[in-house]
């Protein structure tokens, strides 16, 4: 026989277990939805002209002629190109500035910077989108750049990692103050320069979580729709780089889905799940390719 007291705590044990996994279950039911509907109404749109050809005209198959399905190969390109842009530009950003605020905490620039990051992070991302927007608008009226680079790819990538920066930044310098201090004065008393132990010590430690706030900010980005209305704009034409207006899938998913005509609803659906599957494709890609590249060493 168990004693009373070690029955009580395992009793509670399974009772926290449970509801634990009833809590990850909760979590998971509605990423399972999304997933389920968007393969359901998605997955016939599938096919390999949704990758080669650009959106159709809105057609109705009750008037008589045949519906052309068309694709969305541009806005795949553009949302790849728009994304890539702003993560080159957003990543280094925000990865030293996690450092900046984790690292050197003591400096008088620190706080205000943190709090500037908190501030930044819960800005609706309509707003940036206009204030990137009126930048590029008034460079433009300056004369430094055309009018119509006011709209284009460069000025919604610059939008998407204004957005990127701070939740960069803020999970970057969280994970990094994970990281036991004692590792540091430890680097450190070995002689190790206190820049070569933040890069090869501390950050290597918290690249896990360092990497998990990369992704969770290309997530945003990849999803943002109402910036990119303002800054990239939109076309159903061909893309010729970043210079005019640039394609995107949110932006097509939006605007395809408030039309109601049946091909471009599910040009619509079938976007929502490639841009879904893209950034699954992404996240585990980048785990995958971690776990590769530091499995195998200890710090």
């Amino acid at each position: 026989m168990r004693p009373p007291k070690r029955r009580r705590r395992r009793a509670k044990s399974f009772v926290l277990l449970g509801l634990c996994a009833v809590a990850v279950l909760v979590m998971l039911a509605p990423l399972a939805s999304i997933l389920y509907t968007c393969f359901v109404n998605g997955a016939g749109a599938i096919t390999p002209s949704f990758f080669l050809k650009n959106p159709p005209q809105a057609c109705n198959p009750a008037a008589g002629a045949p519906c052309p399905q068309g694709g969305v190969a541009d806005a795949i390109l553009g949302t790849l190109l728009l994304v890539g842009l702003a993560s080159a530009i957003a990543l280094p950003v925000g990865i030293l500035g996690g450092i900046y605020l984790s690292e050197f905490s003591e400096r008088p620039l620190a706080r205000p910077a943190r709090f500037l990051a908190d501030v930044m992070t819960g800005i609706p991302s309509i707003v940036i989108g206009v204030f990137v927007f009126g930048i590029f608008y008034f460079v433009a009226q300056e004369g430094w750049i055309s009018t119509f680079s006011a709209v284009s790819g460069y000025t919604g990538a610059v939008a998407l990692a204004v957005i990127m920066i701070p939740v960069v930044a803020r999970t970057c310098e969280e994970s990094l103050r994970l990281v036991p201090t004692s590792i540091r004065e430890a680097s450190l008393a070995l002689g190790i320069p206190r820049h070569r132990t933040i890069v090869r010590i501390v950050l290597s430690s918290a690249r896990g979580g360092v990497l998990t706030g990369a992704l969770l900010a290309v997530a945003r980005a990849g999803g943002e729709t109402a910036p990119l209305l303002l800054t990239a704009g939109f076309t159903t034409g061909s893309i010729f780089g970043l210079s005019g207006w640039t394609p995107s899938l949110p932006v097509l998913i939006y605007q395809f889905s408030a039309g109601g005509e049946p091909n471009t609803t599910q040009l619509a659906w079938g976007a929502a799940l490639m841009l879904v599957l893209m950034m699954l494709v992404i996240s585990v890609g980048a785990r995958l390719a971690l776990r590769n590249r530091f499995g195998g060493r200890t710090t």
